[in-house]
């Protein structure tokens, strides 16, 4: 094991170490063939992926990747004009739009698929809570966000104060859903869709809507207006400094809302380290980007064109370990990473005898974070995360 230290955080009695920032990756190609890409998600550890073939325009498919982009499969889903995919947290629970068609969903990781029954129309976009369970879809022309509480069975619809709408998101535990329509407006809801605030207006056409997996913050883009980002679940949207004169499709956020991705039509792709505070320009091929994936932390993020393969970049992840009192024990947490690691622990500094925590991680699907409980010792104890080779 190859040890990341990273930051020190004290709370006694326990000491947790934490490391220092990995440099920048730069974009590579993944093993997907070059397509027509309309749309990719992927799994909070970046592990599984889907992404969709074809759009308005173009017959396609759905393919799947279990390992990270390396290798990718066409699934069983008919040839569609695929426009939007969601994926759980786990990679298991997957769902898919196409315009003209229906709603489509898989338990198992896209081995095999499952049309809703919902009617055919003009479906653009589906998004999907952490455990797959809570679905939200949109289609064009109407002002209805369509809501599934049991993974697509069953369908409600509910009326949002917009007009031909085309893009929706959701947070994490399915609670937040904001939805973007072909006027320049955006909209929220805090009960899982069944009520939506009125319009905010950020202009263009907002074709691409995004939420953190814990709320913190929600990213818009406006084709021709620019990017947006919100720290009060809507009610206030700030532009970000990014050219607003571009095509921009897609955004998207990790799971604290720390780290961003944008990308827009004409080849650009943009990236924030630090909330959407600055923004720097990355090293990407001038292709015609359509969407965005990213890891829960953010340090895996991928983007698929309409004219070419699906690129990655990828970063070595530097979790901060966090500690909090639960119930006489000691919870300790960090963002689920888009690599292994181990918890270790030792009793002191000056001659550490570092051994694995024995008990596993659980994933909080609220907000993406592995938790440890450990019980509160009369002395000092020392945590760290490993990363595996």
């Amino acid at each position: 094991m190859n040890p990341l230290i990273c930051r020190v955080s004290l709370a006694l009695p326990l000491w947790l170490v934490g490391g220092l920032p990995a440099p920048a990756q730069t974009w590579t190609p993944t093993g997907a063939p070059s397509n027509v890409w309309a749309a990719i998600a992927c799994s909070a550890d970046a592990t599984e992926l889907v992404a969709a073939a074809g759009g308005q325009f173009y017959l396609g498919q759905v393919y799947t990747s279990t390992n990270g982009g390396t290798n990718w499969t066409p699934s069983t889903t008919p040839s569609l004009h695929w426009t939007s995919v969601a994926c759980s947290a786990d990679g298991i629970r997957l769902a898919a739009v196409a315009y003209g068609a229906g709603i489509y969903t898989s338990t198992n990781a896209g081995a095999t698929w499952t049309s809703n029954y919902v009617a055919s129309g003009s479906w653009l976009s589906v998004s999907s809570s952490a455990d797959g369970s809570q679905l939200f879809a949109v289609r064009y022309a109407n002002n209805l966000v369509y809501h599934s509480t049991n993974s697509g069975a069953l369908w409600t619809s509910n009326s949002a104060p917009l007009a031909d709408l085309i893009s929706v998101a959701t947070s994490a535990d399915g609670t937040l859903a904001l939805a973007g329509d072909n006027h320049g407006h955006v909209a929220t809801s805090i009960n899982s869709g069944a009520v939506w605030s009125t319009n905010h207006t950020i202009g263009g056409t907002v074709y691409g809507v995004n939420a953190s997996a814990g709320r913190q913050r929600l990213i818009a883009v406006g084709q021709g207006s620019g990017v947006f980002s919100s720290t009060n679940i809507g009610l206030a949207w700030l532009s970000n400094t990014l050219p607003s004169n571009s095509s921009w499709l897609a955004a998207v956020a990790s799971a604290d809302g720390a780290k961003l991705t944008a990308v827009a039509q004409k080849g650009l792709i943009y990236s924030s380290a630090d909330s959407g505070a600055t923004w720097v320009s990355n090293a990407a091929p001038g292709l015609f980007w359509q969407s965005l994936a990213s890891s829960a932390d953010g340090n895996a993020v991928f983007a698929a064109p309409s004219n070419g393969a699906i690129w990655t970049r990828r970063a070595t992840p530097a979790p901060t370990l966090t500690l909090a009192n639960s119930n006489g024990a000691s919870l300790i947490s960090w963002l689920l990473p888009s690599a292994n690691f181990v918890l270790q622990r030792t009793p002191n500094l000056a001659h550490p005898n570092w051994t694995d925590v024995t008990n596993p991680p659980s994933l909080s699907l609220s907000n993406l974070q592995n938790q440890v409980t450990v019980p509160q010792s009369g002395g000092s104890a020392f945590y760290r995360l490993s990363l595996e080779q």
